[in-house]
């Protein structure tokens, strides 16, 4: 008994863990992929991203065993590549060079806000009152925090001009609905595969669709070594390391619970760049992120009815 119930609570504590770590990880891609971007650029960053996360992760998915598997559906998971890490990636690397990080990862917190509505057009899931509430709450905030964020410059703002803080929140957006869209995908096209050789392919498959645009768009002199270091850890620790421990806590704690790790992003994110790129948060965009989350929570049924 004794044994049986340390055992479960190691457990438990294990995917909480695991969680935390997620959180802190993926709300620290903001400020690297802001050093990084600075002086290679939001293509080259993007690319190099996924290059340094694929040459971590092929070797671990051949270790696993899977590359059969990733040699019999390698169509498919590089095409889902493209939606999955590629697009996402560089319109985040654009984003966050002319809104703070904070906000942009606030932003990425619409996702499954983007992935209850595109299920419902295309897999026909069933929106209850709830959850079609949440949807109206979630883009209600939205929009209420873009407009907020124009007429506000401050630190939090590097661009002061209106027309880059538009076109850097709807990158944002636009991110978060490729990351709607490939998940639906997933779900009706690869929901058998590993979890690894979806991770590792969509990787490869970025890497190979941004190879073009992001040799083209390549700096003229070289970037700095903090640059450099940034995207290492960008590559390695915030894209490689995160997605193993990001499926580990799918096994361990379940989707649903995996899921809210979005909501836990922004708060690492915005501690980030206060700290390390002098970022200013505003009660206005605290508050208006919050009614994001809650919308977001409501539109994805995370949320009990009550």
């Amino acid at each position: 008994m004794n044994s049986a119930a340390t055992a479960s609570a190691s457990a438990s504590q294990d995917w909480r863990i695991d969680y935390v770590l997620l959180g802190a990880l993926w709300g620290g891609s903001f400020l690297f992929m802001r050093l990084g971007a600075a002086e290679f650029g939001p293509l080259p960053t993007a690319w190099l991203r996924v290059c340094i996360a694929t040459l971590l992760l092929f070797p671990i998915m051949v270790w696993q065993g899977h590359l059969p598997i990733f040699k019999s559906t390698w169509k498919l998971v590089l095409g889902f590549g493209v939606i999955n890490s590629a697009l996402p990636f560089a319109l985040y690397a654009y984003a966050v060079m002319h809104i703070s990080t904070g906000l942009s990862a606030i932003l990425n917190a619409v996702v499954p806000l983007f992935a209850a509505l595109v299920a419902w057009l295309w897999l026909g899931d069933r929106l209850n009152r709830w959850r079609v509430s949440g949807l109206i709450l979630g883009f209600s905030g939205v929009t209420l925090l873009a407009n907020n964020q124009t007429h506000f410059h401050s630190a939090a703002n590097p661009d002061a001009s209106p027309w880059g803080q538009y076109t850097a929140i709807a990158a944002c957006l636009a991110a978060t609905l490729c990351y709607a869209i490939s998940g639906s995908f997933n779900k009706k096209y690869m929901p058998n595969l590993p979890a690894l050789v979806a991770a590792t392919g969509s990787q490869l498959g970025a890497a190979l669709a941004l190879t073009v645009p992001a040799t083209w768009a390549l700096p003229e002199t070289m970037p700095s070594a903090q640059a450099w270091a940034a995207l290492m850890v960008l590559g390695v620790a915030c894209t490689g390391i995160a997605y193993i421990l990001y499926f580990r806590l799918v096994n361990r704690a379940g989707p649903a619970k995996a899921l809210t790790v979005t909501f836990l992003i922004p708060v690492f994110a915005l501690i980030y760049g206060v700290l390390f790129l002098g970022e200013t948060v505003t009660l206005s965009m605290v508050l208006l992120g919050m009614l994001v989350i809650l919308g977001t929570a409501l539109s994805s049924g995370l949320l009990p009815k009550k």
